[in-house]
């Protein structure tokens, strides 16, 4: 199978050809995102990797796979190759991002770091504790959850990837991850209720 055909594969929808995708391509991705990180002074901060590697999935697939769809294999360019220059670009604009905002340990007085001038003392010990075991129990929670189900939060709601856009990647109908969708938030509510918190999502 050609690259063109490969990536009409991945833009159907097919389970079975984005875990090739990510089978081919994921290491030479996260290779690629190093390398200009390396180029650039960046350590290899894995949390940055991660980030950028999930943008540029996230990127592929929005908009019923318009940047995938780009993918023409002009003048016998590979797939390998056109992800290349993506990943590359999106890394250099996560970095012009990540260099526009201020960093909290600048100092904006003598010794003094902007973080501290933004701590809110007024947080008690006690509510730092309890919003401490809330995240535990919340994770906890998500633990229990299937893996089908883990991978739909981190899709829409920690990536932000809307939901008429993964029921194409995920060959369901719209009915069916809307369920998906209310079923594990049922399970969440019911877990987070069980252990004293309340879940509003």
């Amino acid at each position: 199978m050609n690259d063109l055909d490969f990536v009409q594969g991945c833009c159907s929808g097919n389970k079975q050809s984005w875990d090739e995708f990510l089978k081919r391509y994921r290491l030479l991705i996260y290779k690629y995102i190093h390398s200009v990180l390396n180029s650039k002074g960046f350590s290899a901060n894995q949390d940055f990797i991660e980030d950028i590697f999930q943008e540029l999935f996230s990127a592929l697939i929005q908009d019923d796979y318009k940047k995938l769809r780009s993918f023409k294999a002009i003048n016998g360019c590979s797939l390998a190759s056109w992800l290349r220059k993506v990943t590359i670009n999106l890394t250099l604009d996560y970095l012009r991002r990540l260099k526009s905002t201020v960093s909290l340990d600048a100092e904006v007085g003598e010794g003094v770091a902007l973080k501290d001038l933004l701590t809110d003392n007024s947080i008690s010990i006690p509510d730092l504790l309890n919003y401490e075991e809330m995240l535990n129990s919340l994770n906890d929670c998500i633990e229990k959850l299937s893996k089908q189900e883990k991978y739909l939060i981190e899709l829409n709601i920690n990536q932000g990837i809307k939901l008429e856009v993964l029921k194409d990647f995920l060959k369901l109908s719209r009915g069916a991850i809307d369920m998906q969708k209310a079923r594990f938030i049922e399970k969440l509510q019911e877990c987070f209720k069980g252990k004293g918190f309340k879940l509003d999502l």
